[in-house]
Protein backbone atom coordinates (compact mmCIF):
# COMPACT_ATOMS: atom_id res chain seq x y z
CA UNK A 1 0.00 0.00 0.00
CA UNK A 2 1.19 3.58 0.46
CA UNK A 3 1.30 6.77 2.47
CA UNK A 4 0.42 9.88 0.49
CA UNK A 5 0.25 13.54 1.51
CA UNK A 6 -1.48 15.91 -0.91
CA UNK A 7 -0.71 19.62 -0.41
CA UNK A 8 -2.69 22.31 -2.16
CA UNK A 9 -2.78 26.11 -2.30
CA UNK A 10 -5.29 28.49 -3.86
CA UNK A 11 -4.58 31.10 -6.57
CA UNK A 12 -0.85 30.41 -6.77
CA UNK A 13 0.50 30.91 -10.26
CA UNK A 14 3.13 28.69 -11.81
CA UNK A 15 5.64 31.55 -11.62
CA UNK A 16 4.88 32.36 -7.97
CA UNK A 17 7.05 29.41 -6.93
CA UNK A 18 10.74 30.21 -7.13
CA UNK A 19 11.65 26.66 -8.21
CA UNK A 20 9.64 27.25 -11.39
CA UNK A 21 10.61 30.86 -12.15
CA UNK A 22 13.09 32.96 -10.18
CA UNK A 23 11.13 36.16 -9.61
CA UNK A 24 12.41 37.13 -6.19
CA UNK A 25 9.40 35.68 -4.37
CA UNK A 26 10.51 33.58 -1.42
CA UNK A 27 9.24 29.98 -1.42
CA UNK A 28 12.12 27.99 0.13
CA UNK A 29 10.02 25.06 1.37
CA UNK A 30 8.38 24.41 -1.99
CA UNK A 31 11.74 24.88 -3.70
CA UNK A 32 13.17 22.18 -1.46
CA UNK A 33 10.23 19.90 -2.26
CA UNK A 34 10.83 20.43 -5.99
CA UNK A 35 14.44 19.36 -5.55
CA UNK A 36 13.38 16.16 -3.80
CA UNK A 37 11.22 14.91 -6.67
CA UNK A 38 9.87 15.77 -10.11
CA UNK A 39 8.71 19.20 -11.22
CA UNK A 40 6.12 19.29 -13.99
CA UNK A 41 6.60 22.39 -16.10
CA UNK A 42 3.45 22.04 -18.22
CA UNK A 43 0.68 21.21 -15.76
CA UNK A 44 -2.84 22.59 -16.28
CA UNK A 45 -6.03 22.99 -14.32
CA UNK A 46 -9.28 21.68 -15.82
CA UNK A 47 -10.98 25.03 -15.12
CA UNK A 48 -9.50 28.21 -13.60
CA UNK A 49 -12.15 28.54 -10.87
CA UNK A 50 -11.92 27.23 -7.30
CA UNK A 51 -14.68 24.60 -7.18
CA UNK A 52 -14.48 23.24 -10.74
CA UNK A 53 -10.71 22.89 -10.40
CA UNK A 54 -11.18 20.88 -7.22
CA UNK A 55 -13.81 18.72 -8.86
CA UNK A 56 -11.30 17.69 -11.51
CA UNK A 57 -8.63 17.01 -8.91
CA UNK A 58 -10.63 15.02 -6.37
CA UNK A 59 -13.01 13.07 -8.64
CA UNK A 60 -10.94 12.41 -11.76
CA UNK A 61 -13.79 13.74 -13.91
CA UNK A 62 -14.08 17.01 -15.79
CA UNK A 63 -16.19 19.69 -14.08
CA UNK A 64 -18.85 19.43 -16.80
CA UNK A 65 -19.22 15.70 -16.07
CA UNK A 66 -19.93 15.95 -12.35
CA UNK A 67 -22.16 19.03 -11.99
CA UNK A 68 -19.28 21.23 -10.83
CA UNK A 69 -18.90 23.47 -13.87
CA UNK A 70 -19.30 26.51 -11.60
CA UNK A 71 -18.98 27.43 -7.95
CA UNK A 72 -21.91 26.78 -5.60
CA UNK A 73 -23.00 23.56 -7.34
CA UNK A 74 -22.64 20.41 -5.27
CA UNK A 75 -21.12 17.34 -6.88
CA UNK A 76 -23.69 15.16 -8.62
CA UNK A 77 -25.14 12.38 -6.49
CA UNK A 78 -23.55 9.57 -8.53
CA UNK A 79 -20.06 11.07 -8.34
CA UNK A 80 -17.53 9.55 -5.93
CA UNK A 81 -14.45 11.35 -4.68
CA UNK A 82 -11.01 9.88 -4.33
CA UNK A 83 -11.60 9.91 -0.57
CA UNK A 84 -14.60 7.61 -0.91
CA UNK A 85 -12.77 5.29 -3.29
CA UNK A 86 -9.74 4.98 -1.02
CA UNK A 87 -11.85 4.60 2.14
CA UNK A 88 -13.77 1.77 0.50
CA UNK A 89 -10.45 -0.01 -0.04
CA UNK A 90 -9.51 0.30 3.63
CA UNK A 91 -7.32 3.41 3.44
CA UNK A 92 -7.46 5.99 6.23
CA UNK A 93 -8.34 9.28 4.53
CA UNK A 94 -8.33 12.76 6.05
CA UNK A 95 -9.12 16.11 4.46
CA UNK A 96 -8.07 19.31 6.19
CA UNK A 97 -8.75 22.71 4.66
CA UNK A 98 -10.73 24.31 1.87
CA UNK A 99 -13.14 21.83 0.21
CA UNK A 100 -15.54 23.93 -1.90
CA UNK A 101 -17.40 20.94 -3.36
CA UNK A 102 -20.50 20.83 -1.16
CA UNK A 103 -22.63 23.38 -3.02
CA UNK A 104 -22.44 25.90 -0.19
CA UNK A 105 -20.93 29.35 -0.23
CA UNK A 106 -17.23 30.09 -0.32
CA UNK A 107 -16.67 28.75 3.19
CA UNK A 108 -18.62 25.49 2.91
CA UNK A 109 -21.15 23.95 5.28
CA UNK A 110 -18.69 22.86 7.95
CA UNK A 111 -19.79 19.23 7.58
CA UNK A 112 -17.44 16.38 6.77
CA UNK A 113 -18.44 14.73 3.47
CA UNK A 114 -18.54 10.99 3.02
CA UNK A 115 -15.14 9.40 2.54
CA UNK A 116 -13.09 11.40 5.03
CA UNK A 117 -12.29 11.10 8.74
CA UNK A 118 -14.63 13.49 10.57
CA UNK A 119 -12.18 13.80 13.49
CA UNK A 120 -9.81 15.81 11.28
CA UNK A 121 -12.25 17.59 8.98
CA UNK A 122 -11.76 21.36 9.07
CA UNK A 123 -13.16 23.59 6.34
CA UNK A 124 -13.32 27.37 6.33
CA UNK A 125 -16.70 27.52 8.03
CA UNK A 126 -15.29 25.51 10.93
CA UNK A 127 -12.52 28.09 11.21
CA UNK A 128 -14.89 31.06 11.17
CA UNK A 129 -17.09 29.44 13.81
CA UNK A 130 -14.09 29.39 16.14
CA UNK A 131 -13.87 33.20 15.90
CA UNK A 132 -15.94 35.94 17.48
CA UNK A 133 -18.00 38.14 15.12
CA UNK A 134 -15.35 40.88 15.36
CA UNK A 135 -12.56 38.40 14.63
CA UNK A 136 -14.43 37.11 11.60
CA UNK A 137 -14.59 40.59 10.13
CA UNK A 138 -10.91 41.13 10.83
CA UNK A 139 -10.04 37.83 9.16
CA UNK A 140 -11.80 38.94 5.98
CA UNK A 141 -9.95 42.24 5.47
CA UNK A 142 -6.39 42.78 4.32
CA UNK A 143 -6.45 46.13 6.15
CA UNK A 144 -6.22 44.16 9.38
CA UNK A 145 -2.55 43.56 8.63
CA UNK A 146 -1.88 47.31 8.70
CA UNK A 147 -3.63 47.88 12.02
CA UNK A 148 -2.71 44.74 13.95
CA UNK A 149 0.14 42.31 14.27
CA UNK A 150 -1.38 39.06 13.06
CA UNK A 151 -0.12 36.03 14.94
CA UNK A 152 0.28 32.84 12.90
CA UNK A 153 -2.10 31.12 15.31
CA UNK A 154 -4.93 33.41 14.18
CA UNK A 155 -4.72 32.35 10.54
CA UNK A 156 -6.57 29.57 8.77
CA UNK A 157 -3.34 28.24 7.26
CA UNK A 158 -1.68 27.76 10.63
CA UNK A 159 -4.68 25.98 12.09
CA UNK A 160 -4.85 23.67 9.07
CA UNK A 161 -1.17 22.84 9.48
CA UNK A 162 -1.68 22.12 13.18
CA UNK A 163 -4.39 19.59 12.40
CA UNK A 164 -2.25 17.98 9.73
CA UNK A 165 0.65 17.68 12.14
CA UNK A 166 -1.67 16.10 14.72
CA UNK A 167 -2.81 13.59 12.11
CA UNK A 168 0.78 12.68 11.27
CA UNK A 169 1.73 12.33 14.95
CA UNK A 170 -1.16 9.95 15.56
CA UNK A 171 -1.17 7.99 12.31
CA UNK A 172 2.18 8.44 10.60
CA UNK A 173 3.70 5.14 11.72
CA UNK A 174 0.75 2.86 12.22
CA UNK A 175 -1.09 2.68 8.91
CA UNK A 176 -1.34 3.57 5.26
CA UNK A 177 -3.11 6.88 4.73
CA UNK A 178 -4.09 9.63 2.34
CA UNK A 179 -3.90 13.09 3.89
CA UNK A 180 -5.04 16.23 2.07
CA UNK A 181 -4.04 19.67 3.36
CA UNK A 182 -5.84 22.31 1.30
CA UNK A 183 -4.86 25.89 2.11
CA UNK A 184 -6.90 28.94 1.15
CA UNK A 185 -3.75 31.05 0.97
CA UNK A 186 -2.54 33.00 -0.96
CA UNK A 187 -6.14 33.66 -2.09
CA UNK A 188 -7.57 37.04 -1.04
CA UNK A 189 -8.58 38.92 0.99
CA UNK A 190 -5.13 38.07 2.44
CA UNK A 191 -4.08 37.56 6.03
CA UNK A 192 -0.59 36.77 7.28
CA UNK A 193 1.91 37.95 9.93
CA UNK A 194 3.63 41.26 9.28
CA UNK A 195 7.07 39.76 8.63
CA UNK A 196 5.79 38.03 5.51
CA UNK A 197 4.16 40.95 3.72
CA UNK A 198 6.53 43.70 4.87
CA UNK A 199 9.41 42.14 2.96
CA UNK A 200 7.55 42.94 -0.27
CA UNK A 201 6.81 46.62 0.43
CA UNK A 202 9.34 47.77 -2.15
CA UNK A 203 9.11 44.72 -4.37
CA UNK A 204 7.67 44.61 -7.89
CA UNK A 205 6.83 41.34 -9.59
CA UNK A 206 8.61 41.04 -12.96
CA UNK A 207 6.30 42.01 -15.81
CA UNK A 208 5.65 39.61 -18.65
CA UNK A 209 5.60 41.13 -22.13
CA UNK A 210 1.90 40.30 -22.37
CA UNK A 211 1.11 43.00 -19.83
CA UNK A 212 1.44 45.22 -22.91
CA UNK A 213 -1.13 43.18 -24.85
CA UNK A 214 -4.13 45.45 -25.57
CA UNK A 215 -6.08 42.57 -27.11
CA UNK A 216 -5.90 43.44 -30.79
CA UNK A 217 -7.17 40.40 -32.68
CA UNK A 218 -8.46 38.84 -29.45
CA UNK A 219 -12.08 37.95 -28.50
CA UNK A 220 -14.43 40.82 -27.70
CA UNK A 221 -15.42 39.44 -24.31
CA UNK A 222 -11.81 39.79 -23.16
CA UNK A 223 -11.96 43.50 -23.98
CA UNK A 224 -15.09 43.77 -21.83
CA UNK A 225 -13.21 41.98 -19.05
CA UNK A 226 -10.23 44.32 -19.41
CA UNK A 227 -12.48 47.39 -19.27
CA UNK A 228 -10.67 50.60 -18.32
CA UNK A 229 -7.34 48.77 -18.27
CA UNK A 230 -7.25 48.99 -22.06
CA UNK A 231 -6.95 52.76 -21.83
CA UNK A 232 -4.35 52.61 -19.08
CA UNK A 233 -0.72 53.48 -19.79
CA UNK A 234 0.60 49.94 -19.95
CA UNK A 235 4.18 51.10 -19.50
CA UNK A 236 3.20 52.39 -16.06
CA UNK A 237 1.84 49.06 -14.80
CA UNK A 238 3.45 47.82 -11.59
CA UNK A 239 2.69 44.58 -9.77
CA UNK A 240 3.32 45.61 -6.19
CA UNK A 241 0.94 43.17 -4.48
CA UNK A 242 2.64 42.97 -1.09
CA UNK A 243 -0.26 41.24 0.68
CA UNK A 244 -0.69 38.62 -2.03
CA UNK A 245 2.99 37.86 -2.21
CA UNK A 246 3.31 37.95 1.57
CA UNK A 247 0.61 35.29 1.89
CA UNK A 248 2.42 33.32 -0.81
CA UNK A 249 5.54 33.16 1.34
CA UNK A 250 3.48 32.55 4.49
CA UNK A 251 1.73 29.50 3.07
CA UNK A 252 5.12 28.23 1.91
CA UNK A 253 6.27 28.32 5.52
CA UNK A 254 3.13 26.47 6.65
CA UNK A 255 3.71 23.81 4.01
CA UNK A 256 7.23 23.49 5.35
CA UNK A 257 5.84 22.77 8.83
CA UNK A 258 3.79 19.90 7.45
CA UNK A 259 6.69 18.53 5.41
CA UNK A 260 8.88 18.55 8.52
CA UNK A 261 6.18 16.61 10.36
CA UNK A 262 5.98 14.09 7.50
CA UNK A 263 9.67 13.36 7.87
CA UNK A 264 9.52 13.22 11.68
CA UNK A 265 6.39 11.13 12.15
CA UNK A 266 5.86 9.17 8.92
CA UNK A 267 9.40 8.60 7.71
CA UNK A 268 10.90 8.86 4.25
CA UNK A 269 8.64 6.39 2.45
CA UNK A 270 5.86 8.91 1.83
CA UNK A 271 4.71 10.25 -1.54
CA UNK A 272 4.15 14.01 -1.59
CA UNK A 273 1.93 15.71 -4.17
CA UNK A 274 1.66 19.47 -4.37
CA UNK A 275 -0.33 21.75 -6.67
CA UNK A 276 -2.57 24.83 -6.76
CA UNK A 277 -6.05 25.19 -8.23
CA UNK A 278 -5.41 28.08 -10.65
CA UNK A 279 -3.53 31.36 -11.02
CA UNK A 280 -4.30 35.07 -11.44
CA UNK A 281 -4.02 37.24 -14.55
CA UNK A 282 -2.12 39.99 -12.70
CA UNK A 283 -2.63 42.52 -15.55
CA UNK A 284 -1.50 40.15 -18.32
CA UNK A 285 -3.56 40.83 -21.45
CA UNK A 286 -5.01 43.81 -19.56
CA UNK A 287 -6.98 41.45 -17.31
CA UNK A 288 -7.11 40.62 -13.63
CA UNK A 289 -8.22 37.76 -11.39
CA UNK A 290 -9.36 34.51 -12.97
CA UNK A 291 -12.16 33.74 -15.38
CA UNK A 292 -13.13 32.54 -18.85
CA UNK A 293 -9.78 32.28 -20.60
CA UNK A 294 -7.21 29.59 -21.31
CA UNK A 295 -4.15 31.80 -20.86
CA UNK A 296 -1.22 30.29 -18.97
CA UNK A 297 -1.40 32.92 -16.24
CA UNK A 298 -4.54 31.31 -14.82
CA UNK A 299 -4.49 27.78 -16.27
CA UNK A 300 -0.87 26.68 -15.93
CA UNK A 301 -0.31 25.57 -12.36
CA UNK A 302 2.61 24.36 -10.23
CA UNK A 303 2.79 20.59 -9.75
CA UNK A 304 5.48 18.67 -7.86
CA UNK A 305 5.65 15.01 -6.88
CA UNK A 306 8.20 13.32 -4.64
CA UNK A 307 8.41 9.74 -3.45
CA UNK A 308 9.66 6.24 -4.12
CA UNK A 309 10.93 5.73 -7.67
CA UNK A 310 10.93 9.44 -8.51
CA UNK A 311 14.34 10.93 -9.29
CA UNK A 312 15.22 13.90 -7.10
CA UNK A 313 15.53 17.15 -9.02
CA UNK A 314 13.99 15.74 -12.19
CA UNK A 315 11.84 17.74 -14.60
CA UNK A 316 9.01 16.63 -16.87
CA UNK A 317 8.18 19.04 -19.70
CA UNK A 318 5.29 17.11 -21.24
CA UNK A 319 1.69 18.26 -20.61
CA UNK A 320 -0.21 16.92 -17.63
CA UNK A 321 -3.51 17.90 -16.08
CA UNK A 322 -5.31 17.94 -12.75
CA UNK A 323 -7.56 15.31 -14.32
CA UNK A 324 -4.63 12.88 -14.06
CA UNK A 325 -4.29 13.19 -10.29
CA UNK A 326 -7.05 10.91 -9.01
CA UNK A 327 -5.92 8.05 -11.29
CA UNK A 328 -2.36 8.66 -10.09
CA UNK A 329 -3.40 8.50 -6.43
CA UNK A 330 -5.35 5.28 -7.03
CA UNK A 331 -2.29 3.73 -8.67
CA UNK A 332 -0.08 4.73 -5.75
CA UNK A 333 -2.35 2.65 -3.50
CA UNK A 334 -2.49 -0.26 -5.94
CA UNK A 335 -6.19 0.27 -6.61
CA UNK A 336 -7.40 -0.67 -10.11
CA UNK A 337 -8.11 2.13 -12.53
CA UNK A 338 -11.71 3.26 -12.91
CA UNK A 339 -12.59 2.54 -16.57
CA UNK A 340 -14.91 5.52 -17.06
CA UNK A 341 -12.36 8.08 -15.90
CA UNK A 342 -11.26 10.14 -18.91
CA UNK A 343 -7.55 10.29 -18.04
CA UNK A 344 -4.71 8.03 -16.96
CA UNK A 345 -2.25 8.05 -14.10
CA UNK A 346 0.95 10.04 -14.64
CA UNK A 347 2.98 7.97 -12.16
CA UNK A 348 5.05 6.40 -14.94
CA UNK A 349 5.80 9.86 -16.33
CA UNK A 350 6.75 11.10 -12.86
CA UNK A 351 9.16 8.17 -12.49
CA UNK A 352 10.69 8.70 -15.92
CA UNK A 353 9.40 5.35 -17.20
CA UNK A 354 7.69 7.07 -20.12
CA UNK A 355 8.06 10.53 -21.58
CA UNK A 356 4.40 11.37 -22.02
CA UNK A 357 0.95 10.12 -20.98
CA UNK A 358 -1.40 12.73 -22.44
CA UNK A 359 -1.84 13.59 -26.09
CA UNK A 360 -3.89 16.59 -25.02
CA UNK A 361 -4.84 18.55 -21.92
CA UNK A 362 -8.35 20.04 -21.89
CA UNK A 363 -9.48 23.24 -20.18
CA UNK A 364 -13.02 24.55 -19.87
CA UNK A 365 -15.16 27.35 -18.46
CA UNK A 366 -18.89 27.72 -17.82
CA UNK A 367 -19.37 30.56 -15.42
CA UNK A 368 -17.83 31.73 -12.19
CA UNK A 369 -20.83 31.32 -9.90
CA UNK A 370 -24.55 30.65 -10.23
CA UNK A 371 -25.92 33.34 -7.93
CA UNK A 372 -24.52 36.52 -9.47
CA UNK A 373 -23.39 37.84 -12.84
CA UNK A 374 -19.82 38.73 -11.99
CA UNK A 375 -16.98 37.34 -14.08
CA UNK A 376 -18.91 37.87 -17.30
CA UNK A 377 -21.84 35.64 -16.42
CA UNK A 378 -22.16 32.64 -18.73
CA UNK A 379 -19.01 32.39 -20.85
CA UNK A 380 -18.74 28.85 -22.27
CA UNK A 381 -15.21 27.91 -23.33
CA UNK A 382 -13.50 24.68 -24.32
CA UNK A 383 -9.75 24.63 -24.90
CA UNK A 384 -7.00 22.14 -25.60
CA UNK A 385 -3.20 22.16 -25.33
CA UNK A 386 -0.97 19.60 -27.04
CA UNK A 387 2.37 20.64 -25.59
CA UNK A 388 2.99 23.35 -28.18
CA UNK A 389 -0.28 24.68 -29.60
CA UNK A 390 -3.30 25.87 -27.65
CA UNK A 391 -6.78 26.30 -29.14
CA UNK A 392 -9.55 28.05 -27.23
CA UNK A 393 -13.11 27.88 -28.58
CA UNK A 394 -15.08 30.75 -27.04
CA UNK A 395 -18.65 29.84 -27.90
CA UNK A 396 -20.14 33.33 -27.56
CA UNK A 397 -17.19 35.16 -29.12
CA UNK A 398 -14.25 34.49 -31.46
CA UNK A 399 -11.66 31.76 -31.05
CA UNK A 400 -7.93 31.71 -30.33
CA UNK A 401 -4.90 29.69 -31.44
CA UNK A 402 -1.43 30.17 -30.01
CA UNK A 403 1.96 28.63 -30.72
CA UNK A 404 3.53 28.61 -27.28
CA UNK A 405 6.91 27.55 -28.63
CA UNK A 406 7.23 30.68 -30.78
CA UNK A 407 4.89 32.86 -28.73
CA UNK A 408 5.11 31.75 -25.06
CA UNK A 409 3.19 34.79 -23.81
CA UNK A 410 0.23 34.16 -26.12
CA UNK A 411 0.30 37.53 -27.82
CA UNK A 412 -0.45 36.56 -31.44
CA UNK A 413 -3.78 34.92 -32.22
CA UNK A 414 -3.29 32.57 -35.18
CA UNK A 415 -6.90 31.46 -35.60
CA UNK A 416 -7.16 33.05 -39.07
CA UNK A 417 -3.70 31.92 -40.21
CA UNK A 418 -3.90 29.69 -43.29
CA UNK A 419 -0.50 28.29 -42.37
CA UNK A 420 -1.92 27.00 -39.08
CA UNK A 421 -5.35 25.93 -40.31
CA UNK A 422 -4.63 22.18 -40.21
CA UNK A 423 -3.29 22.49 -36.70
CA UNK A 424 -6.39 24.37 -35.57
CA UNK A 425 -8.63 21.70 -37.12
CA UNK A 426 -6.74 18.87 -35.41
CA UNK A 427 -7.07 20.55 -32.03
CA UNK A 428 -10.70 21.43 -32.72
CA UNK A 429 -11.47 17.79 -33.54
CA UNK A 430 -9.82 16.78 -30.25
CA UNK A 431 -12.12 19.13 -28.33
CA UNK A 432 -15.24 17.87 -30.12
CA UNK A 433 -14.26 14.25 -29.52
CA UNK A 434 -13.55 14.92 -25.87
CA UNK A 435 -16.96 16.56 -25.46
CA UNK A 436 -18.63 13.42 -26.82
CA UNK A 437 -16.49 10.99 -24.85
CA UNK A 438 -16.90 12.79 -21.52
CA UNK A 439 -20.67 13.35 -21.75
CA UNK A 440 -20.32 17.11 -21.88
CA UNK A 441 -23.87 18.38 -21.32
CA UNK A 442 -23.15 21.54 -23.30
CA UNK A 443 -22.05 19.80 -26.51
CA UNK A 444 -23.80 20.47 -29.80
CA UNK A 445 -23.31 21.53 -33.43
CA UNK A 446 -22.54 25.13 -32.43
CA UNK A 447 -19.13 24.08 -31.07
CA UNK A 448 -18.20 22.70 -34.49
CA UNK A 449 -19.69 25.45 -36.67
CA UNK A 450 -17.06 28.08 -36.03
CA UNK A 451 -16.51 30.90 -38.57
CA UNK A 452 -12.95 29.81 -39.35
CA UNK A 453 -13.77 26.09 -39.81
CA UNK A 454 -14.19 25.52 -43.55
CA UNK A 455 -15.43 21.91 -43.37
CA UNK A 456 -17.82 22.28 -40.44
CA UNK A 457 -20.95 20.19 -40.54
CA UNK A 458 -24.30 21.47 -41.70
CA UNK A 459 -26.23 22.13 -38.48
CA UNK A 460 -28.82 19.48 -37.67
CA UNK A 461 -30.97 19.05 -34.60
CA UNK A 462 -29.54 15.58 -33.86
CA UNK A 463 -25.96 16.65 -34.68
CA UNK A 464 -23.70 13.57 -34.20
CA UNK A 465 -26.32 11.58 -32.34
CA UNK A 466 -23.66 10.74 -29.79
CA UNK A 467 -24.71 9.63 -26.35
CA UNK A 468 -22.97 8.54 -23.21
CA UNK A 469 -24.82 7.07 -20.30
CA UNK A 470 -23.46 7.76 -16.88
CA UNK A 471 -21.23 4.98 -15.65
CA UNK A 472 -21.22 4.49 -11.91
CA UNK A 473 -19.09 1.58 -10.74
CA UNK A 474 -20.89 1.73 -7.38
CA UNK A 475 -24.22 0.77 -8.97
CA UNK A 476 -25.56 -1.81 -11.45
CA UNK A 477 -24.99 -1.08 -15.11
CA UNK A 478 -27.58 1.26 -16.59
CA UNK A 479 -30.22 0.09 -19.05
CA UNK A 480 -30.19 1.11 -22.70
CA UNK A 481 -33.10 3.35 -23.65
CA UNK A 482 -33.69 1.60 -26.97
CA UNK A 483 -33.71 -1.99 -25.65
CA UNK A 484 -34.26 -1.89 -21.89
CA UNK A 485 -31.23 -4.17 -21.59
CA UNK A 486 -27.95 -3.43 -19.86
CA UNK A 487 -25.85 -1.12 -21.98
CA UNK A 488 -22.83 -2.73 -23.63
CA UNK A 489 -20.96 0.46 -24.52
CA UNK A 490 -21.63 3.64 -22.57
CA UNK A 491 -20.27 5.95 -25.28
CA UNK A 492 -21.89 5.36 -28.67
CA UNK A 493 -24.05 6.78 -31.42
CA UNK A 494 -27.62 6.53 -30.23
CA UNK A 495 -29.93 4.23 -32.14
CA UNK A 496 -32.78 5.92 -33.98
Amino acid sequence: MAKVVFLMTDTQRYDMVNANVATGLKTPCLDKLAQSGVRFTRAYTTQPVCQPARAGIFTGFYPHSCNSWTNSCALSEDMHTVGQRLRDHGIHTAYIGKWHLDGGDYFGWGECPDGWDADYWYDMRNYLEELTPDQRRLSRSAKTMETQDIAPEFTYAHRCSNRAIDFLKENGQKEDFFLVVSYDEPHGPFLCPREYWQQYENYEFPLSSNVQDVLDGKPDYQKVWAGKRLAKDRSAVKLDCKYYFGCNSFVDMEIGRVLDAVREYAGEDVTILYTSDHGDMLESHCMYGKGPAAYDEICRIPLFMAGKGITAGSVSEQPVSHINLTPTILELFGIPAVPMMPAKSILAQARGECERVNDYCFIEFGRYEIDHDGFGGFQPLRAVFDGRYKLAVNLMSSDELYDLQEDPHEMHNLIDSEQHYAIACRLHDAILNNMNQTRDPFRGYYWECRPWRKDACTPTWDYTGFTRQSEDDYRPRQLDYATGLEMEQATRVKEK
